[in-house]
C-alpha cells in the first residue's frame, strides 16, 4: 500500500471542535490503496489546548486507522506574534529528521496552506525524500489577508508571501484547491490550468442520520442555528442585528437563535447581543465534530453568513455549510460568492451580505413556512451533499491525483 504524508498545522480529529477534512480523506483513502500520516501541531487552534505533556516533543496517535503525529508547538492566544511563532516552530520542527523518522516512508507529500509555511515544509520534505509534492490551497495567501484588511497590497510581507506562493505553485506536481474558481487566480500567474484540481470540503454522510430524516417535532419556538467560527470573516454581528429586527415583529421567544462555537470576536458579539437586548439569543461553546449531527437535529433552520470581500469571487468551500446541508434543514445563505451551493440545491433562501433588514425578512419567511416546505428544502440540500460532497467520493478523486503524480515521478 502506498503512503502519503499530509502536513496540516491545524488538523483535527472527530473528538475535537473544527474541521476534520484530512482525517476524513485519510480514512477513506485506505479503500483506494493509500495509507496516510497526518502531521499536525500539538496546540489546538480553537481552544489553545496543549496536547503534549511537559517534555514531549512529539506523539503519534491513531484514530480509527489514521495516524496523527502531533508536533510540539508553543501555546498562544489570539492573532498576535505568538501565533506567528507557533507557525514557524511547527514549520522548522517537522523538518527535523528525529520528528518524522518513525513514520512510514512517503510515496508523496501533501502540504496544506492553512498557512503557507506548512506547505513550504511539505515541499522541502518532498525534495528530501525525492517524492512528488502536492500543494493544497485552502486560502489564497496573501490575497485573503489583503482583502480582509490585515496587510497592505504593496507591503514587504505581501511581496514575501507572493514569492512563497509562486514557489509552491511552480514546484508542485498538482495544486489541489478548495475554492471552485481558484484556477482563475492561479493560472494568470503562469501556472498551467491542468495542474489545478478542485476538491472541495465535504462531510462524512455516514455520520449523519439516514437521508431525509423525519421533521423535527414542532414546539413553541422556531430555532435558528449557527455553529462554527466567530471571526472577522463570518460577520456574525449582521445576524444579531437582524435578530433585533425580527424580535420587533414577533411575539417574545417565538424565534430563538443559537450561536454555537468560538473565535476571537465572540466576546464582542456577546456584548453586542446585550446592547441590543436580545433575550432569545444564546451563545454556546464549540462541540466536537462527532456531535454535530445531533446538534443539527435540534435546529429548524440554519444561517450561513460571510462578510463581503473581493476574495470570495473565487468561491467558498465551508465545512459548516455542508454540515448544515447534511442536517436536512433549510438554510439562509447570506453571502456574495461566485458559487452558491444553497441556491444550486434549492435548499433555502439567499440574501445579500451586510444587510440586516434583508436577513431579518428571510428569517421571518423561513419561520412561517410549513414544516413540509422546510423539510422539502432540507432534503434537497441533503441530496446535494450526498452527490457532491461526501468524503467517500472526494477521497476517490484525491487518490486518482496521488496515483497520477506517483506514476509521473517514476
Amino acid at each position: 500500500m502506498k503512503h502519503v504524508w499530509i502536513l496540516n498545522h491545524y488538523a483535527q480529529v472527530p473528538g475535537s471542535a473544527g474541521g476534520t477534512r484530512h482525517y476524513s480523506l485519510a480514512r477513506h483513502l485506505l479503500s483506494h490503496g493509500w495509507s496516510s500520516s497526518v502531521i499536525a501541531a500539538s496546540v489546538e487552534l480553537n481552544t489553545g489546548l496543549q496536547r503534549l505533556a511537559n517534555g514531549e516533543i512529539k506523539r503519534l496517535e491513531v484514530f480509527e486507522g489514521v495516524p496523527f503525529l502531533w508536533v510540539r508547538t508553543p501555546t498562544y492566544q489570539g492573532n498576535n506574534s505568538g501565533r506567528i511563532e507557533n507557525m514557524l516552530v511547527y514549520t522548522f520542527r517537522v523538518l527535523m529528521p528525529n520528528v518524522t523518522h518513525d513514520l512510514p516512508r512517503p510515496d508523496i507529500i501533501i502540504g496544506s496552506s492553512v498557512h503557507p509555511f506548512a506547505a513550504l515544509a511539505g515541499l522541502l520534505l518532498a525534495r528530501l525524500h525525492r517524492v512528488p509534492f502536492v500543494f493544497e490551497v485552502r486560502d489564497l495567501w496573501p490575497q485573503t489577508l489583503i482583502d480582509m484588511g490585515h496587510i497592505q497590497n504593496r507591503c514587504f510581507i505581501a511581496w514575501l508571501l507572493r514569492q512563497l506562493e509562486l514557489l509552491l505553485y511552480r514546484r508542485s506536481s498538482r495544486i489541489v484547491v478548495l475554492l471552485p474558481r481558484a484556477v482563475d487566480y492561479i493560472a494568470p500567474l503562469g501556472i498551467p490550468a491542468e495542474r489545478v484540481v478542485w476538491i472541495p470540503n465535504g462531510v462524512d454522510i455516514s455520520a449523519h442520520p439516514a437521508s431525509c430524516p423525519p421533521k423535527r417535532k414542532t414546539n413553541d419556538s422556531f430555532v435558528l442555528m449557527y455553529f462554527g467560527a466567530h471571526g472577522q470573516a463570518n460577520g456574525l454581528d449582521n445576524i444579531l442585528r437582524a435578530m433585533k429586527l425580527v424580535s420587533e415583529q414577533v411575539s417574545p421567544g417565538s424565534i430563538k437563535l443559537r450561536m454555537v462555537g468560538d473565535g476571537p470576536l465572540k466576546p464582542d458579539l456577546i456584548r453586542l447581543s446585550k446592547k441590543l437586548a436580545l433575550r432569545y439569543v444564546s451563545f454556546e461553546p464549540p462541540i466536537p465534530k462527532k456531535d454535530i449531527p445531533a446538534l443539527a437535529a435540534e435546529a429548524d433552520a440554519f444561517v450561513f453568513n460571510l462578510v463581503n470581500v473581493p476574495v470570495f469571487r473565487y468561491g467558498i468551500s465551508s465545512n459548516k455549510l455542508f454540515d448544515f446541508m447534511a442536517g436536512t434543514r433549510p438554510i439562509i445563505f447570506c453571502c456574495d460568492a461566485s458559487n452558491n451551493p444553497v441556491e444550486a440545491a434549492h435548499a433555502g433562501i439567499t440574501v445579500p451580505p451586510g444587510d440586516p433588514g434583508s436577513l431579518a425578512q428571510a428569517i421571518l419567511k423561513v419561520s412561517r413556512l410549513s414544516p413540509d416546505a422546510r423539510h422539502s428544502m432540507g432534503c434537497s440540500g441533503r441530496r446535494y451533499v450526498e452527490e457532491n460532497h461526501d468524503f467517500i467520493h472526494l477521497a476517490g478523486r484525491l487518490a486518482e491525483i496521488l496515483d497520477a503524480c506517483v506514476l509521473e515521478n517514476k
